[in-house]
């Protein structure tokens, strides 16, 4: 179900954060988006829009970005 108000800005920036530190993470294993997304499986806009910090993933997908790209789950949301 939608949320019928949108989250507070502090959630939006930490969204942020984690979508930069998941970027971070698939640049030093030299994975391309493409191959991320392929792993999951997922399709590699719904992959950049959690990258980007503009979705809101759940924790079952952050679990399956960190094994794609090779490291904890606790590297991708320190």
């Amino acid at each position: 179900m939608p949320r019928s108000t949108p989250p507070p800005e502090w959630v939006l920036a930490r969204r942020r954060q984690i979508g930069d530190q998941i970027r971070a993470a698939r640049l030093e294993a030299n994975l391309s988006q493409d191959a991320v997304a392929n792993r999951i499986p997922m399709d590699r806009a719904s992959y950049v829009r959690i990258e980007q910090g503009q979705a809101a993933a759940l924790l079952d997908t952050l679990l399956l970005i960190a094994d794609a790209i090779g490291v904890p789950l606790a590297e991708l949301v320190r």
